[in-house]
């Protein structure tokens, strides 16, 4: 799955179509779709393309998604994606709203329809295999909203200056010791790396290993407050620079933004020990 018909593959964010003007189609359109590699970022961070410390997926919710059956009625769905973090490519999220919305008008002969074309086009854009779940509202799709089962960090009393990465105000507390735990923070904040647009969200840490100092966690997490990054990105920085400052044993880093476009993004990263959570809400989803 190494080549795509897809223009915008390994480009530059700055060509995606956020921020422009753009004509909405309301015919099936694959080309709408905006790859970006995923590799550029990572060189940030240096991460070796051929060495990714961990392993997850993005999960994508899809709440706007519609078509019409072979008469003409309109059909109305829940869409779940899941494109993996080894895949070369990310798809940048306006793109893939126009893209759903070229749905609309056109007619298909069943959700499984659906599911299989909407799978074959990001897999395609992506470059490896993604997961397409697709459930019409007429089967009365559920949606669980609930809290990460851990220790919520913001009812600290504390001072905060720093507003853009700080990865030094990561530690650990010696005092502590050892511990497996969940931290969890509705504090996440970070900026569209092209529009500059706020993204709003809750971050996870799942760790076994030195206790990570809380008061440093949390004034890391919103140092990110006006960075300007995807979402997956800004979770593998994270993960990066506790799994760096900290050295945990085992590490797992999620977020779960709201919803902009009638999509939102949760990615997942992990260094392979700490399983991926169930797709469950944020209140604010």
């Amino acid at each position: 799955m190494n080549q795509t018909p897809f223009p915008g593959a390994g480009a530059d964010a700055g060509a995606s179509p956020l921020g422009k003007a753009v004509t909405y189609r309301a015919t099936y359109a694959p080309e709408l779709l905006f790859p970006i590699a995923r590799q550029s970022k990572r060189d940030e961070l240096g991460i070796a393309a051929d060495a990714l410390p961990f392993v997850g997926e993005d999960v994508w919710n899809a709440y706007e998604l519609s078509w019409l059956n072979e008469r003409g009625k309109p059909v109305v769905a829940l869409g779940e994606f899941r494109v993996p973090a080894e895949s070369a490519r990310l798809i940048e999220s306006k793109s893939l709203k126009l893209y759903l919305n070229s749905f609309n008008q056109s007619r298909f002969v069943s959700p499984e329809a659906v599911q299989a074309l909407i799978a074959r086009d990001l897999s395609q854009a992506c470059g490896a295999a993604v997961e397409v779940s697709i459930a019409p509202l007429s089967r009365c799709p559920q949606r669980v909203a609930a809290y990460p089962d851990g220790e919520l960090l913001d009812d600290m009393d504390i001072d905060i200056d720093t507003y853009l990465p700080a990865p030094h105000l990561l530690g650990c507390d010696a005092a502590r010791g050892g511990v497996v735990e969940t931290l969890y923070t509705h504090l996440l904040k970070s900026n569209c790396l092209v529009t500059g647009q706020p993204d709003w969200g809750m971050l996870v840490v799942s760790y076994a290993g030195a206790a990570i100092d809380r008061a440093g966690l949390l004034r890391y997490v919103v140092s990110l407050r006006n960075h300007n990054e995807f979402h997956e990105q800004c979770v593998e920085r994270v993960f990066c620079d506790i799994l760096r400052r900290c050295q945990p044993e085992r590490l797992a880093v999620w977020a779960r933004y709201t919803r902009r476009g009638g999509l939102d993004i949760n990615p997942f990263r992990s260094t392979g020990d700490i399983a991926m959570p169930a797709n469950v809400a944020e209140v604010r989803q």
